[in-house]
């Protein structure tokens, strides 16, 4: 059986537990529109406790364009220590090629991003191409709403499986929050992607190396004193238990249809993560302290 994780109100309950906290962006931090209130003071009472603050995002946009956007949203740059993206620890492997994927993927890039950002590719030696029948791999960071859809991208998916160009997805969110709601994240599509045949490698959480990445930038702590924080069992919760971190999942975010609101939150999450590997060390309704 799991066991049932423990609901609190607030982190000053917990706050003798661990020394780091690992905030995810979206659904933790804001809503793309502002900072929540509750969320803004908690952040500024963690550093105030003497914890260490980082922000860890699935991002596929670099750390400088998501420290530029928390600030217009609400959040200044000194209000935590550091961030660290999905995107950024691509763009690292994309500059360094001392790893696969990065070391055999080719210079002849397929791109898509959201909004047409191309903070992933700066200063990198890429030829960008505007076809998938001329790319090497394709690198997938974003995605604009009215593109989300998989079925909008089967057959040009279709053909570069054919020819097993190789996906790198800088973003394994499977869903975000749009204008209209939820909608496909780039997780999403690049599993559409694998279901086509395609070879895929996801960068970001759950995955090791940004959890790792993470920790090397709080200066190797013990991960058992590293608490992380998000919405998603499926990313937050699943990577950060696999590296032994302590978790604290937010039930107003990407679950909302089934946590927000739950007489019984701690039942409605076991019963949500079905398994031990995706069970939250806490569960809380919205960031606060």
């Amino acid at each position: 059986m799991t066991a049932a994780a423990c609901e609190i109100s607030g982190l000053a309950a917990i706050a003798d537990r661990f020394d780091h906290v690992l905030l995810d962006q979206w659904g933790t931090l804001h809503d793309g529109r502002t900072v929540f209130p509750p969320a803004h003071d908690c952040v500024t009472k963690l550093r105030e406790a003497g914890k260490h603050v980082l922000v860890l995002s699935n991002s596929g946009k670099r750390a400088a364009p998501n420290a530029e956007r928390l600030a217009r949203l609400g959040l200044p740059r000194a209000a935590y220590d550091g961030i660290l993206t999905s995107g950024e620890v691509t763009w690292a492997g994309l500059r360094g090629r001392t790893r696969a994927p990065f070391t055999d993927c080719g210079h002849a890039c397929f791109l898509i991003t959201r909004g047409g950002d191309c903070s992933l590719i700066d200063g990198l030696d890429l030829v960008i191409v505007n076809d998938t029948r001329d790319a090497d791999f394709i690198l997938l960071g974003g995605l604009d709403d009215d593109q989300a859809e998989p079925d909008l991208w089967r057959d040009r998916f279709a053909q570069a499986a054919a020819r097993q160009v190789p996906m790198i997805c800088a973003n394994p969110d499977l869903m975000m929050f749009g204008a209209s709601g939820l909608v496909p994240a780039p997780g999403t599509l690049a599993r559409a992607y694998e279901w086509l045949g395609g070879a895929v490698t996801f960068i970001g959480k759950p995955y090791q190396p940004i959890f790792a990445a993470a920790l090397e930038q709080l200066g190797h702590p013990d991960p058992h004193r590293v608490l992380m924080i998000g919405d998603s069992l499926d990313h937050d919760v699943a990577g950060a238990r696999a590296m032994g971190m302590q978790t604290l999942l937010l039930a107003d975010g990407v679950h909302r249809t089934t946590l927000a609101g739950a007489p019984d939150l701690a039942a409605a999450t076991r019963k949500l993560a079905a398994s031990a590997s995706r069970m939250p060390t806490w569960t809380m309704q919205q960031l606060a302290w």
